[in-house]
């Protein structure tokens, strides 16, 4: 039986480490205890976001002022992670 040669990508260790400095950030986890439960801290930060882009929409829509949202397939996932990342910083500053 002939010796077959594995095949091994030209920069497969420039690959492995790349890949090991980029996950090198995912070694602390900020969490929430809740209930005895673990809940990432970005989870709350998304729906604190888009509570608040609900609240922000009704506010505009009362005051006839909901046009300031047009194209809404564009200012409102603008507007979630705006507030998300602002909900974020504003309380998970570590």
């Amino acid at each position: 039986m002939p010796l077959v040669r594995a095949r091994c990508p030209k920069y497969a260790a420039s690959i492995a480490a790349l890949s090991a400095i980029l996950l090198s950030g995912c070694a602390y986890s900020p969490s929430i205890s809740v209930l005895g439960a673990y809940f990432p801290d970005w989870l709350f930060c998304i729906v604190a976001g888009v509570a608040l882009t609900v609240v922000l929409y009704l506010v505009l829509r009362r005051s006839q002022a909901s046009h300031l949202l047009w194209p809404s397939a564009v200012v409102v996932p603008t507007l979630v992670t705006l507030l998300s990342l602002a909900v974020w910083l504003t309380l998970f500053q570590h």
